[in-house]
């Protein structure tokens, strides 16, 4: 009973994370720049005397794919759409730095250069921008503006765009994308962009609404193996104690 019932407490807690994260996938199948999580586990042998026979699923940390999503055009000025590994820094909400390969840009009316409410980051740092009749964004991240009422076109700072350099990226609990490191990454000027358009998330929804309707079935397979490790028990003890 003992195997048993480790066996399928540990499967069924691998079930639950792994809902929530195909859940979570899927209520951000229409988010820009979004990147899928996936679920890890591995066998675990557990220690003690005897003949080892007993494992159980050990949860390993959650793995995001940074592979690109599709591309959709929307004409819009502010809408960016970065080349293969690059990604644009932004700050948290604590003004650490962080990264995204979302690009649905928003100019605040304060001037600030905003990405669903993050300031977006340029080489000084918070780019706020003056006001402006029209706003052109460069291959290379420099924003150009048009002065209200016509005149000569300046520039106002350049997206600090990077590449991650091999260094693992994490994702945490508000999408943004960190180094592993604690150091932020250096700017990459190979780094290209293109307006009017918007990288959509990387998330195959049809795969994750079967994915998730086989976790819930084999959610139900471990706590059908938890009542019957129950049933052998009340057996047990009744074979033990002499009772029929």
């Amino acid at each position: 009973m003992e195997k048993l019932i480790y066996t399928a407490v540990s499967g069924a807690e691998l079930n639950q994370t792994a809902l929530r994260v195909s859940a979570n996938n899927l209520a951000n199948v229409n988010t820009p720049g979004f990147k899928a999580d996936i679920e890890q586990a591995q066998s675990m042998m557990l220690a003690g005397d005897g003949y080892r026979t007993r494992y159980h699923a050990q949860l390993l940390p959650v793995y995001t794919n940074l592979a690109n999503g599709p591309v959709q055009q929307t004409g819009r000025d502010l809408d960016i759409v970065l080349s293969d590994g690059g990604f644009l820094a932004v700050a948290d909400a604590n003004g650490n730095e962080a990264y995204t390969r979302a690009g649905n840009l928003q100019v605040a009316a304060d001037g600030r250069l905003l990405l669903n409410g993050y300031a977006v980051q340029g080489e000084q740092g918070d780019i706020v921008l003056p006001e402006f009749g029209d706003i052109d964004i460069g291959a290379d991240g420099s924003i150009n503006l048009l002065p209200v009422g016509g005149g000569v076109i300046a520039q106002e700072g350049r997206l600090k765009l990077v590449t991650a350099g091999g260094e693992p990226l994490l994702k945490g609990l508000d999408g943004l994308l960190r180094p592993q490191g604690q150091d932020a990454l250096a700017e990459d000027l190979t780094v290209t962009l293109r307006t009017g358009a918007l990288e959509g998330a990387n998330v195959n929804a049809v795969e994750e609404m079967v994915n998730t309707m086989n976790i819930s079935r084999k959610f139900e397979m471990n706590i059908r193996m938890m009542k019957t490790a129950d049933e052998l028990a009340v057996a047990g003890n009744k074979l033990i104690s002499g009772n029929s």
